[in-house]
């Protein structure tokens, strides 16, 4: 674990050095995806450049001739997993979909004016929506489920799931179960930046959707900032981030564990601690080079120590940072946790790991990554759903609101606007 201590100089300043650290080993990524978008654009075939794509940069050994992937076979999936496996999905969908439902606001809201006019505003959903969930080497069911059931929740009628085929050309069984397990209606075997545009612009075979969302590596994440022109997404996910804030009375292995379950997710993932005793962020470094140096696939991770005047510092900080999960292993944690502005979720106390928030505590674990969380908040069914405002005028409302109209329209130029209010309230007309 590659590990940089960081002295206080200011919430703003220190952050600010810390995200350039941690930046140094971010991919490069924009030309390449500008260059597979255009082609993407420019193509006859898109179907046939998506398999062209899909057998170069996923994880296949096994040449695709298909991107869709049939419905039996998303239920043999869900059949032949593993009975404790699929109890844990289970239990998984039922706390997300119940923080899911408990979002949904049923009732419209209606304001009625003084001149007489009211408008209602009520929340539609979307008519489609694409979800993306890693795979390849690796299968991400959880992602299905935290995409999925907020937008079924939401009440979308056609849910859309791409992902990249394995080494067999088939894609994961367990990402199969899991979208038989949410209803998904499609599924399509594409992933990487290429499946980002096949579901905003469509293809031959996969039907533009109107939200995209789901997490994914840099290309992923490039490749949803260019289309936004066209489909709405959920925000700018990834490389995954997390910060801990800990207290002397704070457990270092378990703080320790927590950096390396983080760290499973590469080396572009940046970890954060943070604290106002030096000795506890040291015995803390400790821990985690120790545990990183028995474990796979976590030992490159770049973990930054910021050593802070007191942990209200520690929150001024984390505001700055908006880090993407932020743990609270203080005591008091619930108090501190309400000064926090920024972070996408925030983990409070000690038993409150990021793990239970990665799958079964109820929350969505697809959180505003690289300072979005300043303009941008947790994956929910409000991804999926729009809001439509009616206006009712009557016509004693009209007859006191139009001259206003017509005096406001003329002194912008548009003088037609006022005569369409005005010829409503003039009489003979």
């Amino acid at each position: 674990m590659r590990v940089r201590r960081f002295e206080w100089e200011g919430a703003e300043t220190t952050s600010s050095n810390v995200r350039l650290w941690t930046l140094e080993t971010w991919p490069d990524v924009a030309g390449d995806v500008r260059e597979i978008e255009n082609t993407y654009l420019d193509t006859d075939d898109r179907d046939a450049y998506l398999l062209e794509l899909t057998a170069r940069f996923d994880a296949t050994k096994v040449a695709p001739t298909s991107l869709v992937v049939q419905k039996d076979e998303r239920a043999e999936a869900l059949s032949g997993i593993d009975d404790g496996l699929r109890a844990s999905l289970e239990i998984a969908a039922e706390n997300v979909r119940a923080v899911a439902i408990a979002q949904v606001e049923s009732e419209p809201e209606t304001v009625s004016l003084a001149q007489g006019q009211s408008v209602t505003f009520r929340e539609v959903p979307v008519g489609a929506a694409g979800i993306y969930a890693p795979g390849g080497r690796a299968a991400y069911p959880s992602s299905v489920l935290m995409c999925a059931i907020p937008a079924r929740e939401a009440g979308v009628k056609r849910i859309v799931l791409a992902t990249p085929p394995g080494p067999s050309g088939k894609v994961n069984p367990v990402i199969l179960a899991a979208a038989q397990l949410c209803g998904v209606d499609e599924v399509y075997a594409v992933g990487g930046a290429q499946a980002i545009f096949a579901l905003a612009y469509g293809s031959q075979t996969i039907p533009k959707v109107n939200v995209v969302a789901g997490p994914g590596n840099a290309w992923v994440r490039e490749a949803k900032a260019r289309v936004t022109s066209v489909v709405a997404i959920d925000s700018l996910a990834g490389p995954s981030e997390l910060m801990v804030v800990l207290d002397e009375d704070a457990n270092p292995r378990w703080a320790a564990l927590d950096l390396c379950a983080q760290a499973e997710h590469g080396a572009e993932s940046p970890l954060v601690a943070v604290g106002a005793e030096l000795r506890t962020l040291e015995r803390l470094a400790e821990e985690a080079e120790r545990a990183a140096a028995s474990r796979s696939g976590v030992a490159d991770a770049p973990l930054a120590l910021v050593h802070v005047p007191d942990l209200d510092s520690a929150v001024e900080f984390a505001n700055w940072f908006a880090p993407e999960h932020l743990e609270l292993l203080v005591g008091d944690a619930a108090s501190y946790a309400r000064n926090v502005t920024t972070a996408g979720c925030v983990f409070a106390g000690a038993h409150s790991a990021t793990a239970f928030g990665d799958y079964v505590a109820g929350s969505n674990h697809v959180l505003p990554t690289a300072l979005a969380g300043k303009f941008s908040g947790p994956l929910g069914p409000a991804t999926f759903r729009r809001k439509i405002a009616t206006v009712e005028v009557t016509a004693e409302a009209a007859a006191k609101l139009a001259p206003h109209v017509e005096t406001i329209a003329r002194a912008e130029g548009f003088p037609v606007h006022g005569e369409s209010a005005m010829i409503r309230v003039e009489k003979g007309t």
